[in-house]
Parts: C-alpha cells; sequence; structure tokens
C-alpha cells in the first residue's frame, strides 16, 4: 500500500483546514438545544397570541398602572421598581451560572459548588418575588378570568373598578385578556424556572458527591446551564412585552 501523502491532504491538514468540525458535539448538548429550540416556539406563541390580543383591542391596561407596588412596602407610586427587581435577580443568577459553568471547566468543585448556591438561591428569589406579585395581583382582583370588575352588573360600578387601571378608555374584555394572558405567561415562565431550579438542585448534589470529579468533566454543568440562560432569556421578553410596550 503506497504511504505517499497527496498535496490535498497536505492542505487538510494545514492552518486553513477550518479547525474543529462544528458537528463535532456531544450528543446531550445537542439534545439540550433540540428541547430549548422547541420550546422557544412555544413562548413565542404565547407572545405572539399577547401581542395580537393586545393590539386588536381598542384599549389596553397600562403597565405602570397596574405594577406601581412593591408588595409590602408600597401599594402604590413605584411603577415597575419590583419587577425590575426580579429582573436583576434572574440576570444575575444567570452570571453565577456562567461561574458555575467556568469552574467546571477548570475542575474546581468548591468554586462550582459555591455558584451553583448562589443559581439556586437566585432561582428561589425570583420565584418567590414572582408569588408575592401574584398574591398581590389576585388581592386586586386580577385571576384566571377575573378582573376587579368580574361580577358587577351596573356600568358605572365596572368603570369605577377598571378606573386605576387604564389611562385612556376603559374595557372589561381587555382587563380580562391581560389578565388571563398574564398568568398563564408568566405561570409557564415560572414553572420552567421551578424546573431549573429542581435540575441545578440535582446537579448540585451530583458534585457534592463526587460524580463528576469520577466522569473527569463537569459537562452536566454545561448542560444545565444552556437551559438557565434561555430561561432568562425568555423573561427578557416577557418582560418587554407585560411591563414595557
Amino acid at each position: 500500500m503506497s504511504t505517499t501523502v497527496s498535496q490535498l491532504d497536505k492542505v487538510k491538514e494545514g492552518p486553513w483546514s477550518g479547525g474543529k468540525s462544528p458537528w463535532n458535539l456531544e450528543y446531550g448538548k445537542i439534545m439540550m438545544w433540540f428541547f430549548l429550540v422547541s420550546d422557544a416556539f412555544t413562548f413565542s406563541a404565547f407572545l405572539i397570541y399577547y401581542g395580537a390580543q393586545k393590539y386588536a383591542q381598542p384599549t389596553w391596561i397600562d403597565a405602570d398602572k397596574i405594577f406601581q407596588s412593591i408588595p409590602g412596602i408600597a401599594e402604590s407610586g413605584q411603577p415597575l421598581v419590583f419587577v425590575g427587581i426580579m429582573t436583576f435577580i434572574l440576570i444575575m443568577s444567570s452570571v453565577t451560572m456562567v461561574l458555575a459553568v467556568e469552574a467546571g471547566h477548570r475542575n474546581s468543585k468548591h468554586e462550582v459548588v459555591k455558584w451553583m448556591l448562589w443559581t439556586i438561591l437566585g432561582g428561589l428569589m425570583f420565584v418567590g418575588c414572582q408569588a408575592i406579585e401574584w398574591s398581590h395581583l389576585h388581592h386586586q382582583g386580577f385571576w384566571f378570568g377575573r378582573n376587579p370588575a368580574t361580577g358587577l352588573t351596573d356600568p358605572n360600578a365596572i368603570v369605577e373598578a377598571l378606573q386605576p387601571y387604564f389611562t385612556k378608555d376603559i374595557s372589561y374584555t381587555a382587563a380580562l385578556q391581560f389578565s388571563n394572558l398574564f398568568f398563564t405567561i408568566t405561570g409557564f415562565h415560572g414553572f420552567h424556572v421551578s424546573i431549573g431550579i429542581l435540575l441545578n438542585i440535582i446537579v448540585l448534589c451530583m458534585t457534592l458527591n463526587n460524580t463528576f470529579e469520577h466522569r473527569g468533566s463537569y459537562l452536566m454543568i454545561e448542560k444545565v446551564g444552556l437551559y438557565w440562560h434561555f430561561v432568562d432569556l425568555v423573561w427578557v421578553f416577557v418582560f418587554t412585552f407585560f411591563y414595557l410596550i
């Protein structure tokens, strides 16, 4: 058999050969990406439907008026402050997840444990804040299939109940649609965050049990990190649609 190396083979082995193949990925990471892409379509459908309903109505609830309290501190006059705190907490948990992944690449168990604990704490704080916000809105009369004017028959009473949440014209239908979609979409996102917290706890326990030390790789941290960053990214869009636009 000839061992002569052709010029073409020499080119392939040279500095212009193209580097590492983009398809040379671990199976679990590819499956995680497939799942995240499919989940992105679900969230996109929810948010597109919300936008369609909002702009199909002649009027809509003003976010600055409905989200102007800090539960337990101020009942009004602080528009979007509480949700801003929630968003900051979730973004910072994404930062700590990045640090956990980076520590995993260096096989630093101690640092992985530290940053995973901070990530889990951030997730729990976010879900807790969301539960407080839900409770506050429920106390105001918003819930699935309900708004503050539900059950009222007098037109003047309906206007009076919804007046604090509208800037221009008042619409019972718009208030009901907002209520349904807000709790559905933020609830769906909160469910994803809760699943992420559970995954992070499982990975943390595996780290403490030296599972990844025995495997010689902390790749699982990176897989869970992909999911966590996705959850954070989705919240940016949910925040924009419900609180800013």
